[in-house]
C-alpha cells in the first residue's frame, strides 16, 4: 500500500512502489525508479509532475479526467455511447521502461503516449452535456 503526500512527484511515488515490490520481487531491488513508467489512461506520466498538479489542474487524458474525486451519483440507463465520458477513475499501470521499449508496437503499449499538459486529448460529453476544459 502506497500513500502519497501533497506535493509528491510521480518519481517519488514510483520509488515507494519499487521499494514495496522489492520485498516480493528480488529483481526490483536491482533497478532504480527511473527504470519504471507510470501509465494512466493510456498516457505515460512524466516523473517530474506532481499528483497535486494533475489533480488541481483537472488534467485530462484520452478518455476523461486522469483523477476525479468529485462525489455524485452516476446512474446510466439505456444504450452505452462510447463518446460519453465515463466519470470513473481507472487504476494506473506501472511497467519497466525496458518492457515498454520492447513492446511499444504491441497493444496495449502501442496506444500509450507521453502526457503533455498543453495537448487536448479530445472532447467527450458527460451526463449528456459538453465537458468544459
Amino acid at each position: 500500500n502506497v500513500t502519497c503526500q501533497k506535493g509528491d512527484s510521480v518519481a517519488e511515488f514510483l520509488e515507494q512502489v519499487r521499494k514495496g515490490l522489492a520485498k516480493e520481487f528480488r529483481e526490483m531491488a536491482n533497478i532504480t525508479s527511473d527504470a519504471l513508467l507510470y501509465v494512466k489512461e493510456d498516457l505515460i506520466i512524466p516523473q517530474d509532475i506532481t499528483f497535486y498538479d494533475l489533480i488541481v489542474t483537472k488534467a485530462r487524458g484520452k478518455s476523461g479526467p486522469l483523477f476525479n474525486f468529485d462525489v455524485h451519483d452516476d446512474i446510466r440507463v439505456g444504450a452505452i455511447d462510447s463518446r460519453v465520458e465515463k466519470d470513473e477513475s481507472h487504476p494506473g499501470k506501472i511497467v519497466e521502461r525496458s518492457w515498454y521499449e520492447k513492446n511499444k508496437h504491441i497493444f496495449p503499449a502501442s496506444r500509450w503516449e507521453m502526457f503533455d499538459p498543453a495537448k487536448e486529448y479530445g472532447h467527450y460529453t458527460i451526463h449528456g452535456g459538453e465537458v468544459s476544459k
